[in-house]
Parts: structure tokens; sequence; C-alpha cells
């Protein structure tokens, strides 16, 4: 059976007047995220800005965008003021940037925030110096499947939500980010940050964390590619992920799943994308609410959207909306992520500290 619940609206608000939008950065997330979705949205984007010249022109080619710019100052220059600076750039490279931006710009920032703590409070001193309206592009969270589930939660439909569960088990080619390979930390800064984050956006700022981070056999050329995370908040709710993206054994026993529980009801819905990447398989989204004197009954809904694009349109959506003063909330705020930064680097913390020992026999 194909339904939404109560006909929930879980469509992302749209700008009144979306303003143009200049692209630093020419990378993969730009081809496969921001630029089908700002195709998609009919949003403008005015020009881009990527250190290897080639990269940015074929981009353009490919997304009909009105000017390659030489340099990210040239760009600055030529730019209306009210352009939106989509920054995706290694994360490395964000500091530098930022500083390049004028005061007062509106900025989106691709995740991670920096690869570590220091460059995190760094990131949010310039946004702050600078007066920044600033957003990190954390765009799982508007996921239609996370965006629908988020909307049923709150409206009490599956009861107090007490269990949360991400579970990646596939076969990521991580041989297509290039810059990922010999940096000290890989999977849970650029990976599982995501999942981290979305906890948040569901529980709120947990107490603790425990977490284990993992090398595999055949990837040691990556920090890490799997890792156990537990997220503390009280004796009650459950919130924890497990990946693992070295499951090279066929589609069969592959997971990609998000799985919320309450004391009236559960929802499941898998992210395709991470499913044969990058070609991606549908994403499903089912919920079952329980009912007195009646077998639970899991029902499907067949969603608006997908996470690539429409996680990218939601994101820019949302800062777009805020700017112009439709909407009174930024979700991805920069002072949001640096928590979710805090998040990161405690699970670090975690897993370097190891676990309890047992004593000898």
């Amino acid at each position: 059976m194909m339904e939404t619940p109560a006909n929930i609206n879980y469509q992302p608000q749209m700008p009144l007047h979306p303003g143009p939008i200049a692209i630093i950065g020419a990378g993969g997330i730009v081809h496969d995220g921001h630029l089908p979705a700002y195709a998609k949205a009919g949003w403008k984007v005015t020009g881009i800005y990527d250190p290897v010249f080639s990269k940015a022109a074929q981009l353009a080619r490919n997304f009909d965008i009105g000017k390659i710019y030489e340099s990210q100052e040239q760009l600055v220059n030529a730019v209306p003021g009210e352009t939106i600076f989509d920054v995706a750039v290694p994360a490395s490279a964000i500091p530098g940037v930022l500083k390049g931006l004028p005061d007062k710009a509106t900025v989106m920032i691709q995740k991670p925030m920096g690869e570590t703590i220091a460059a995190a409070v760094e990131i949010l001193k310039i946004c702050e110096d600078k007066a920044f309206t600033a957003a990190v592009n954390f765009q799982m969270r508007f996921i239609p499947a996370v965006q629908l589930a988020k909307a049923m939660i709150d409206q009490g439909l599956i009861g107090d939500l007490h269990d949360m569960e991400i579970r990646m088990n596939i076969y990521h080619p991580w041989h297509l980010w290039k810059f990922l390979y010999g940096i000290p930390r890989m999977e849970m800064l650029y990976h599982s940050i995501h999942y981290m984050d979305m906890m948040r956006y569901f529980f709120g700022e947990p107490l603790g964390i425990y977490a284990k981070t993992l090398k595999h056999p055949k990837m040691m050329q990556l920090a890490s590619t799997r890792s156990v995370i537990l997220l503390e908040y009280d004796d009650i709710i459950r919130a924890f992920i497990n990946t693992n993206h070295g499951h090279e054994f066929g589609l069969k026993y592959q997971d990609s799943f998000i799985k919320f529980e309450g004391t009236k009801g559960a929802i499941r819905t898998t992210l395709g994308m991470n499913l044969d990447y990058p070609s991606g398989v549908p994403d499903t989204f089912e919920y079952v609410l329980l009912e007195k004197e009646k077998k639970p009954e899991w029902k499907s809904v067949r969603l608006k959207g997908t996470w690539f694009p429409d996680a990218f349109i939601g994101s820019m959506a949302n800062l777009m909306c805020y700017t112009e003063g439709s909407q009174t909330i930024l979700i991805n705020h920069v002072s949001s992520a640096y928590r979710t930064m805090q998040l990161v680097e405690s699970a670090y913390a975690s897993s370097d500290a190891g676990g309890t020992m047992i004593p000898s026999p």
C-alpha cells in the first residue's frame, strides 16, 4: 500500500526570490549533487572557479554555467552583491577560501567543517568575524525520506522516539576521491559525520559517545573505512551507527538504512544512493503504526524525490529562505555544524582511547 500518513507535507519550502549562486570548487560532489540540484530547482549559477581551470570548464559546459573565472578574486569582484557563495573544496582549503569572500556574504560550505576541531574553530571564527550568513551542507537532513520521518515523529505519529539505528554495509568506490588517500582521518570525518549530525537532528545533543573506527585489509591506504558509533543520551534512548564500506560480495546482503522506533510505531527507510554507488537504487520508505487488536501492518510510501539531487535543493533552499526572511531557522547553521564537529572529535578520542581492558586470567 502506498500512502503518506495524514497527507504530511515533507517538501522543502522554496525561496520567494532565489539569489544567484557562484560556485568555488569543481569536484565530484558539485557534479553529482550541487549542480543537478540547482538545475532541477531552476536556480541561476552565475559562475564557477576551480584552481584546475579545465575541471571548472567541463562543468560549465555540462551545466550551462555562464562564466568560468581564473581566480577566486576575479569571481568575487565580478558577481552581484546578493550572490550566494557555494564553497565545495577539500576541507583543508576552506579557511583560505572564506577569508577571500566579502564581509556579510551568504555562504554554503560543503562538509566537513575542516579536518580537525582546530580548523572548525578557525572556520567558525572567520564566519563570525566577517558576519557571514553561513551554513554547512549537511544535506542528509534534507533527504525526502528523512524529512518525512522527521515530520511524522514531530507530529507524534510513532510516539516517543527511543531507538535509532543507521547501518551501512556497502561497497564504496573510494578511488573516486583521491584526496582521501593518506589523510589521518577518513571514515568518521567524511562519511559517518553525516549520520552523527542526523542523530543530533532527531535527538539533540548527546551526553557522550563510544566509537571505534577501523581499517580494511584491502584498503590500507585509507585511514579507516569501518566504524561502530554509539551516542549516549540516557538509559532509554539507543542511537547507534554501524558502517562497513568494504562489503564487496554483491548487492544481496548490502544494507543502507535508517530505522526509527517509537512507542507507537516505527519507520524504516533505505538510502539507495549508497547501494551500487554511484548509480544507486531507488530509496524506500516504510512505516507501521500500532493499533489495538490489530496485527502490525507495514505500509510503503512512494517518495517524492531522492537524496541526489533533492537533498541538495532542500539545504540550499533553507539558506535562501533564511536570507530573505521567509524562514526564521537556518537548520544547517555553521554553529550547529560546529557542534557536529565536536561530536566527531569526541568519537575519535573514544576510538583512540580504546575499550575497557579485560583483566588477565
